[in-house]
């Protein structure tokens, strides 16, 4: 059976296009369209509609997220699918609802999931716009009629049937569609509700009516934004859940909003289609949990190759040649790379899932300090960076935080400081306190980092900025982000492009004794 509807494929890569253009032929898509570029995916797009798009997220000079951004100024309801690896997970996520994204899947992509999600979102499309041509023309018709009804009879009966059809249409759309749909007007009061959302919020449509969104989509954080009535742009609702007033259990769903408007492109009410994904976040629980246990597993292999690889270098079993021992510590430095990498993977994981407990001591603020100093002393030398402790600001307090997971932050910052900033370059870790709040701070003269790539450095796999790569893992600063949470504290940066660079983190009432007054005013975003 041929599907028509037309769909834009972009992807950098030709063999990605090539699979899928192979793929999607033999599921019967006969109307696609493949893009190495997404400048001449744009250049398509403005001479004719698609159903759908499906875009890599990580393409040169212009990424997914700012080709479908484009692509949105050009049709403002266009269904998209963007095509991430798992590293790019939590930037997916975050952009999401500024562009109206209708899903992401990870690569490598299963085919049956990837065809299903397309069918799903051409349903979607098709659906969302039926459902806006009916409600539009259900205003109008009942316009029409208002304006005619004192003299054409014949119009208001002809008008009428028309209307009844329509809303007949509207019904059985309405009323069959397995996810939930809630309209609601511009103040959030909603005016009705199908029987799938009826079955989530546990509740008949007469008591939902007169009721406000503001009680039925919860977020798992905060409070639901006002900004979902900005009528501006389609809006996408994650980490949100419904409460089921029968049983009481918290469904997950994902909530996309749309404005209706008039004539005049005023918003006349909202329509927003309630997805559960109950299952899908088990299978996101069962990815992660697996993903634990592979790191885990992997240690003990990883720890027995090292140290194998170590009696060879050490000349415990024979003598080698300098040639031998050069592939050996080779060998044995790229496996101590990958055991970092589990290791970093494993404290993720324990932070994300609340399974790790902080374990809070006692200890002296400023010997503490220095014991980090002369630990990561020798990474300076060889470096050729200038690393300075400055204790002038504090005198004699005592800490109350888990010693080593600071520690953890502290040499994360300090061995950023020091790998990514050129030789010659001054750094200097210092604290201060203000009240009884702690903050430590590791301050660089180096490049400075661009003011566009603040956002995303203390997100998972962040490596470096746009104007250069780190070759690590990408998870210091959002282990570092999640250390001092945990803590609950703050960490965030300042910088100056040309001047240099201060991380600085805070620990609320850590100090337990403190014998100088406050030292220095600090304020943050």
């Amino acid at each position: 059976m041929s599907i028509d509807n037309r769909i834009i494929v972009v992807d950098d890569d030709n063999i990605v296009t090539q699979a899928l253009k192979m793929l999607l032929s033999l599921e019967g898509f006969s109307n696609v369209l493949f893009f190495n570029s997404p400048f001449d995916a744009l250049d398509s797009l403005k001479k004719e509609k698609p159903d759908l798009i499906i875009s890599d997220f990580l393409m040169p000079k212009m990424n997914g997220i700012e080709f479908l951004t484009e692509a949105k100024k050009i049709y403002d309801d266009l269904t998209m699918i963007l095509l991430t690896g798992y590293a790019d997970k939590e930037n997916a996520i975050k952009a999401i609802n500024e562009v109206g994204i209708y899903r992401y899947l990870e690569k490598p992509w299963d085919n049956d999931d990837l065809v299903m999600n397309i069918k799903n979102a051409l349903e979607r499309s098709d659906l969302m716009s039926q459902l806006k041509e009916k409600i539009l023309q259900l205003e109008s018709a009942k316009k029409q009629l208002e304006n005619y009804a004192h003299s054409l009879e014949d119009m208001v009966a002809k008008r009428t049937q028309e209307l009844v059809e329509s809303n007949n249409k509207l019904f059985a759309i309405i009323n069959y569609c397995a996810d939930g749909i809630v309209i609601f007007s511009p103040n959030g009061v909603i005016e009705s509700i199908n029987p799938s959302g009826e079955n989530l919020v546990g509740a008949a449509q007469k008591m939902l009516v007169g009721d406000s969104i503001f009680n039925i989509f919860i977020p798992e954080r905060g409070k639901l934004d006002k900004s979902v009535l900005d009528g501006e742009k389609e809006q996408l609702l994650r980490d949100c859940y419904i409460e089921n007033r029968v049983n009481g259990k918290k469904i997950p769903v994902e909530v996309s909003i749309s404005p209706v408007y008039d004539e005049a492109e005023k918003v006349l009410r909202f329509v927003s289609i309630v997805r559960d994904e109950s299952v899908q976040k088990d299978m996101d629980r069962l990815r992660d949990d697996f993903i634990a246990t592979l790191t885990h597993d992997l240690r003990t292999p990883l720890l027995a190759t090292i140290q194998t690889l170590s009696f060879f270098i050490d000349g415990a079993l024979g003598e080698l040649d300098e040639r031998q021992k050069f592939f050996l510590s080779t060998m044995k430095k790229s496996n101590e790379d990958i055991l970092g990498l589990v290791n970093a993977l494993l404290e993720v994981y324990k932070y994300e899932s609340g399974t790790l407990n902080l374990c809070k001591t006692k200890f002296n603020l400023n010997d503490f300090l220095e014991q980090c100093k002369t630990e990561i002393e020798n990474l300076a030398e060889k470096k050729k960076v200038d690393l300075s402790l400055n204790l002038s600001l504090t005198k004699g307090e005592s800490i109350c935080a888990d010693k080593n997971e600071i520690k953890r932050v502290v040499f994360n910052l300090l061995g950023n400081a020091i790998n990514h900033n050129p030789e010659g370059t001054k750094v200097v870790l210092s604290s201060f306190v203000q009240k009884n709040d702690l903050v430590i701070s590791v301050k660089d003269n180096g490049a400075g980092i661009p003011k566009s790539d603040i956002p995303k450095m203390f997100k998972r796999f962040s490596q470096g900025t746009s104007e250069k790569r780190s070759v690590g893992t990408g998870l210091g600063l959002y282990l570092s982000r999640q250390i001092v949470e945990a803590h609950g504290g703050k960490i965030w940066l300042e910088t100056d492009k040309g001047k240099g660079t201060e991380f600085l983190f805070l620990i609320p009432e850590a100090v337990c004794e403190t014998k100088l007054p406050e030292s220095r005013k600090i304020s943050y975003n």
